[in-house]
């Protein structure tokens, strides 16, 4: 069984890390030079769908998805996505990408009449699906990692803390009908 990681001994550090553990992505490239996280986006994803563990997040996020280990692996191998952190079920986070570089995790999006979110975003990744409620490591560990982020830059208000869903409506539910944003939204604040 794998231990939740403790965001409050966690600290973003000059480069843009938290001190979690890291998987270096290749799906990244430097945000445009007057761009910096202004956005948030939460997202949800499980590979296969619907299922959980497995390491297959890792393995997308990393360019080494093997299409034979599963029929839905061949529809999606050949994609470049990526993001900054992934809380898994137990709450353990993985950050793929420095917050300062621009991860591949928004796609074709716009908020507030600005397209391009990636450029000026944040991505987070919890382990899971439309259909399925988040644990309570998730919720206790995002609102903790969302705190580090806010305080580290600023310019990330309450409103402009939002789902894929929010930023790609014609394209993406996610995080999906079960993600409690209520209890996101007072976890955040009681830290």
């Amino acid at each position: 069984m794998k231990t939740s990681i403790k965001t409050r001994d966690l600290k973003i550090d000059s480069s843009g890390w938290l001190g979690c553990r890291e998987i270096a992505s290749p799906n990244f490239d430097k945000r445009p030079e007057d761009a910096s996280p202004e956005l948030l986006v939460i997202h949800n994803i499980s590979l296969p769908p619907e299922e959980f563990g497995g390491g297959y997040i890792e393995k997308l996020f990393t360019n080494s998805l093997d299409p034979a280990e599963h029929p839905y692996f061949e529809e999606i191998s050949e994609l470049r996505v990526s993001s900054h952190l992934l809380i898994d079920r137990a709450g353990e986070i993985t950050q793929f990408v420095s917050f300062d570089e621009r991860a591949w995790h928004a796609g074709e999006s716009s908020w507030c009449g600005r397209s391009n979110c990636n450029d000026y975003s944040i991505g987070i990744e919890l382990e899971g699906s439309d259909n399925q409620k988040f644990t309570d490591d998730q919720y206790r560990v995002l609102a903790e990692a969302t705190g580090l982020i806010v305080n580290r830059y600023p310019s990330i208000s309450a409103e402009n803390i939002v789902g894929h869903s929010d930023i790609a409506p014609e394209r993406k539910t996610d995080p999906g009908p079960h993600f409690d944003w209520e209890r996101y939204r007072h976890k955040l604040e009681s830290n």
